[in-house]
């Protein structure tokens, strides 16, 4: 049976940044797609780094290791979060304001902020999934999920808990989002679901990890009824071929994400991209319906409209329609 390590090592493979026994490559390549480290092994000879990365200023997702005990001292990320989750092994941080966290494979994680520097000791096995998210990016949409600006800095504890409740959806969400992301024609390819899935986790992460807005963002949020919800209603159909997020559809009403996803489940039954999903199927069907192209591939069609697992596609199409898409598209035919 092939190791977990190994396992692991294909993480993100379809984004190869550096494989390499040499320190300063090592150094230099963990600065360009994380930050600055100053960086000490204690047997060089060990030493065996996989850095594999995907994104780009907004959004970074990377599997790094060393398979060697290894010490980074690093400066405050100034304009990044960064979330640290370990696969194997283990590390032990240090913040520059005195306060120490470990982490350890599925039950607890870390998370460097803005504004303080840390040091990071990871044991030889030490693997991570490494997330860096930029500012903007996180601040906007905790203040998008609240309907509150956000005017400092998100304060997140340092060590968190990943092993039950909102903590172990986070780690789900964010392997399933590594192992999507290396898999050709899925997410990376798709930004229909890619920007849903970015959603998705920072709702995990602020939800997740205890911070200086948990209270805001955890509180019951007020609804409102379906007048309200019509102008988000009418864009979504007049947008379904387009990326939607969570936060835009807030704008959009005029409200809180929170409140947006309360008052569909109120109103409506159900949730505002699970609403979403429903019309882009309405328009799979539609297209199938009117099709008079005998080339037609339905995973291209469902791939066009955010569906880019061909199994779950069927499935769900069949349970709105009592038919897989092949037999609409052979009636129709």
């Amino acid at each position: 049976m092939e190791s977990l390590m190994n396992q692991n090592l294909k993480l993100l493979d379809a984004y190869p940044v550096l494989h390499t026994r040499d320190k300063d490559a090592a150094r230099e390549a963990v600065t360009g797609v994380y930050l600055p480290n100053v960086m000490k092994t204690r047997d060089d000879k060990r030493l065996d780094v996989t850095l594999n990365a995907w994104g780009g200023h907004d959004l970074t997702v990377g599997y790094l290791t060393y398979q060697s005990e290894t010490r980074l001292t690093m400066p405050a990320p100034e304009e990044f979060y960064h979330l640290n989750l370990t696969l194997t092994g283990g590390t032990e941080g240090f913040r520059a304001d005195g306060k120490r966290a470990e982490t350890s494979p599925g039950r607890t994680g870390l998370l460097l902020l803005p504004h303080l520097g840390t040091d990071l000791v990871w044991s030889q096995e030490a693997e991570q999934i490494i997330f860096r998210f930029s500012r903007p990016m996180l601040e906007n949409f905790a203040a998008d999920m609240m309907g509150q600006p956000v005017d400092k800095p998100i304060n997140f504890d340092f060590g968190f808990d990943i092993s039950t409740g909102r903590g172990a959806s986070l780690l789900a969400s964010a392997q399933f989002m590594a192992t999507e992301l290396n898999r050709p024609g899925g997410i990376a390819d798709n930004p229909l679901v890619l920007e849903q899935l970015e959603s998705f986790l920072m709702s995990n992460l602020l939800m997740a990890v205890p911070n200086n807005y948990s209270e805001g963002l955890l509180k019951p949020p007020p609804t409102v009824n379906l007048g309200r919800l019509k102008p988000v209603i009418e864009f979504i159909e007049a947008n379904a071929d387009e990326p939607i997020t969570p936060s835009e559809l807030a704008r959009v009403g005029l409200m809180s994400i929170r409140t947006l996803h309360a008052s569909f489940q109120q109103t409506l039954g159900t949730a505002p991209m699970e609403y979403l999903r429903r019309v882009r199927m309405e328009r799979v069907r539609a297209e199938l319906v009117a099709n008079r192209d005998p080339d037609l591939k339905i995973t291209d069609l469902a791939n066009k409209w955010g569906f880019y697992h061909p199994s779950r596609f069927a499935a769900r199409y069949r349970q709105m329609y009592g038919e897989l898409p092949s037999e609409t598209l052979q009636r129709h035919a």
